[in-house]
């Protein structure tokens, strides 16, 4: 089964993760005191070693898509924000037009002897009071009582928006929370696989994640089971397809990162996302979004440019090439690969096109 997940990454304050790790393997377990004591981790073979490794590049897989997914709203959240800034802004220029009117009015009045009740509330330093006294609104005239009316839904305007913004802001913020608590568990997860797969021998560490002897030699040819481009394209579904295997391709042997998108770097969902905007295709940015993003097709339906997906949670995605291999971002222990679709636990495929 392959292993999925990060170079490590330090946490926001800039001091590594710590992670309070036990390890269950053949009876054996490794746990830290509540009095901070640490207790000798047990002696674990390569193959024990390499399946507890595959289960933490999992798991810090699963949060990786859950933190992508965070991002992705936190982003659109500033959005918003942003533009319900600008619009309240734009309003409030406009406020301050209308109420520039209303001083005319009142010079005018003045210079003809009088001002109006209504406009003298309007220019006053608290214009929340004279919306309170709509009597005053309709004691003015036609043109006073139209400008009047002006303020007073461009206030109500302002307020509306300042009201959502107070909302998105709090979102935002909440969001942003979130995104902290993710990144502190990937990276404490991404940590100890690493200081458990440096027991491993060179040979062994290449082994994790199904070798990379195959990954990374050229996709050119197809000796092995490696799919050529030329075949997978050959067989897609249609030119956007092509076009996505095509850039996927291009990509073999760019390192994993989590959170990445490319162009030189990618997580798994990263890979698969960035493929198909090279085709003019927009995919949701999370492995569980993707998974609906076009037709379910069936394991034995699968055609090269096909997304297929793993694990229960649809915490892993790769593009399907033929011949039962796919493209994958697989996770810190290797590189952009082909590797086969029977190395994880399928759950399911999708066609975009």
């Amino acid at each position: 089964m392959a292993a999925h997940r990060k170079p490590s990454r330090r946490s926001l304050n800039g001091r590594p993760a710590r992670t309070a790790f036990t390890i269950a393997v053949a009876g054996a377990a490794t746990a830290t005191g509540f009095d901070g004591t640490g207790h000798a981790e047990p002696e674990l073979t390569p193959t024990q070693v390499r399946a507890e490794v595959d289960k933490l590049y999992q798991e810090a897989e699963a949060a990786t898509e859950k933190y992508d997914g965070a991002k992705e709203q936190a982003d659109a959240a500033e959005r918003r924000l942003s533009t319900l800034r600008d619009e309240a802004a734009r309003k409030t220029d406009r406020l301050n037009s209308a109420r520039d009117k209303l001083g005319s009015i009142a010079a005018a009045q003045y210079r003809d002897g009088g001002l109006d009740p209504a406009l003298q509330l309007a220019l006053s330093d608290d214009p929340d009071h004279y919306l309170e006294g709509a009597e005053f609104v309709d004691r003015a005239g036609t043109r006073q009582a139209a400008a009047v009316a002006e303020v007073r839904e461009q206030l109500r305007e302002i307020e509306q928006l300042r009201g959502a913004a107070r909302i998105e802001l709090a979102g935002l913020r909440s969001r942003q929370a979130e995104l902290k608590r993710d990144e502190k568990a990937i990276t404490g997860k991404l940590d100890t696989a690493r200081r458990l797969a440096s027991r491993l021998s060179a040979a062994e560490r290449a082994r994790l994640g199904g070798g990379t002897d195959r990954a990374s030699r050229s996709a050119t040819g197809s000796r092995d089971g490696l799919v050529s481009l030329g075949s997978a394209t050959s067989e897609a579904p249609d030119s956007r397809a092509a076009a996505a295997l095509s850039y996927a391709y291009s990509k073999l042997g760019s390192p994993y990162v989590w959170g990445a998108t490319g162009p030189d770097a990618f997580d798994c969902s990263g890979l698969v996302q960035a493929a198909y905007r090279s085709a003019g295709i927009s995919l949701p940015r999370t492995t569980y979004a993707q998974i609906d993003a076009g037709r379910r097709v069936s394991r034995s339906e699968l055609a090269p440019g096909d997304l297929v997906f793993f694990y229960s949670g649809i915490s892993h995605v790769g593009i399907y090439v033929g011949n039962g291999m796919m493209i994958h971002a697989p996770n810190p222990s290797a590189p952009v690969r082909i590797a086969p679709i029977d190395e994880m636990p399928f759950a399911g495929a999708t066609r975009v096109v």
